[in-house]
């Protein structure tokens, strides 16, 4: 009898410590984030209404040259810096900008003592690196780390997608609505509406008003969300396996019940 009453009493007491640390976890993110009414200790050159760094925040630096757009949504750790070191004056004009509606996934960097910009609307995922800077190799009897880097503004147009662990050398240019397969590497210029894959990226599918996707998607356009659906009913959709209903026999022919289609991926 007292064995199990401890037993209880010490479950409880593990129950209890596990929600206390999730509660003050909780607690310490929201108030770590960086918004435009809270900046913490950065003074970015500008941070856009709606937009938030999830704390805790990676390296920054170079704030009064890193300009952020409305609604940027910014990951856990991800670093955003502006020159090659702290305390550079780096002239009158921003030196790394995201558009409206920027997401950087956790862990993704920044790394800008070029210009490096980006467009409004553009998603990465996570790990995502993006740098104007990149090591030389000159001299073969001094350090690589110690060589002077060769560098070059960058541009990100609006639109695209960077997959998970994409990287962005110095002197790329991407066009609009561009997609970067995960683990890419990007450098030169991308034209608008072109998937790129690979190390070093290639052009694998590009769109073109005459004749759509080339090569074609392999499957079809996912289907939009019925307007006016509730939770509910969007939760029961994401439970229903179109391959997995029932079968029944009627008159000599193996039927489905008729099933509202999920949403699909197309390909990317």
């Amino acid at each position: 009898m007292n064995e199990n009453l401890f037993s209880s009493w010490a479950a409880w007491r593990r129950r209890t410590a596990s929600r206390l640390v999730h509660r003050g976890s909780r607690w310490v993110r929201q108030a770590g984030a960086v918004t435009r009414e809270r900046p913490g200790p950065y003074r970015f050159g500008a941070i856009g209404v709606g937009t938030r760094l999830a704390f805790p925040q990676g390296t920054v630096f170079g704030e009064p040259w890193i300009h952020l757009g409305d609604h940027c949504v910014i990951g856990e750790q991800v670093t955003l810096t502006a020159g090659m070191m702290p305390g550079l004056d780096l002239g009158p004009d921003p030196v790394l900008r995201l558009g409206n509606g920027v997401v950087l996934g956790r862990g993704s960097h920044v790394i800008a003592s070029r210009t490096v910009e980006f467009g409004d609307d553009v998603f990465c995922g996570p790990y995502v690196y993006v740098t104007s800077d990149n090591h030389s190799y000159d001299d073969p009897e001094q350090p690589i780390g110690r060589q002077w880097p060769r560098s070059a503004p960058v541009s990100i147009g609006s639109g695209s997608w960077l997959g998970a662990g994409a990287v962005i050398l110095p002197g790329a240019r991407l066009g609009r609505n561009v997609v970067v397969a995960a683990g890419a590497i990007v450098r030169g210029e991308v034209p608008d509406h072109a998937v790129v894959a690979g190390a070093p990226a290639r052009i694998i599918r590009r769109w073109a008003p005459d004749a759509g996707w080339q090569p074609p998607l392999r499957t079809p356009p996912p289907k939009p969300i019925p307007a006016g659906m509730t939770a509910e009913q969007l939760m029961a959709l994401a439970e229903l396996e179109p391959d997995d209903g029932p079968v029944r026999e009627q008159e000599g022919e193996r039927q489905r019940p008729e099933q509202v289609p999920g949403p699909r991926v197309a390909d990317g």
